[in-house]
């Protein structure tokens, strides 16, 4: 926990909610929910992950998208929004609260694992409703574990989302006017 815990601001409904979903714990819930968490614990594996669909042809219309979706995203979150609003976590103001992961250092809002992951589940969306529908329930079960695992408050939730969706139409804005530049081209006979 740092030393300035930041700004402490959040409803009443909120605490509720979170101390709500700290009585419905099981070792089972705790592993999903860790799993969809540590998705977007390594900066590392989303950059090689959209390195890859980068590289491979039949996903670069994906990947390119989705590349600049997150790069938006960061810079509006992390380097903009948070340092700004300085907003103290759960985990800060409740330390008692046995948590899963290691105590975030970071400010709350918004969340930069929803935002992350809205950014390029709504990236993909653009671009393919059929693939990115699951995309969008993942980035949701994302959002959902950050609140589980007490680190995020509601509204931090919320406003990943709304920052991860603006930074997709943003990131698809730029790319679609070149999106047939990323298309493999058929030989003619």
């Amino acid at each position: 926990m740092p030393e300035n815990i930041g700004k402490i601001f959040y409803m009443d409904w909120e605490l509720e909610f979170l101390h709500h979903l700290q009585t419905i714990h099981t070792p089972e819930l705790d592993k999903k929910m860790l799993f969809f968490t540590g998705l977007g614990d390594k900066t590392i594996y989303i950059i090689l992950f959209l390195l890859a669909l980068i590289i491979i042809p039949k996903t670069r219309k994906y990947g390119i998208p989705m590349a600049i979706s997150v790069a938006i995203s960061v810079l509006i979150v992390n380097v903009g929004i948070k340092p700004l609003v300085m907003r103290c976590r759960p985990c800060w103001l409740e330390p008692d609260v046995p948590l899963l992961v290691p105590v975030p250092h970071d400010y709350s809002f918004p969340s930069g694992h929803t935002n992350a992951f809205f950014a390029m589940a709504t990236a993909v969306y653009l671009k393919d409703k059929k693939i990115g529908a699951p995309a969008v329930v993942i980035a949701a079960l994302v959002a959902v574990s950050r609140l589980y695992l007490f680190v995020h408050w509601p509204t931090d939730v919320i406003g990943g989302m709304i920052t991860g969706v603006f930074s997709a139409k943003i990131g698809y804005k730029i790319t679609n006017p070149f999106s047939g530049l990323f298309k493999k081209k058929k030989r003619r006979r």
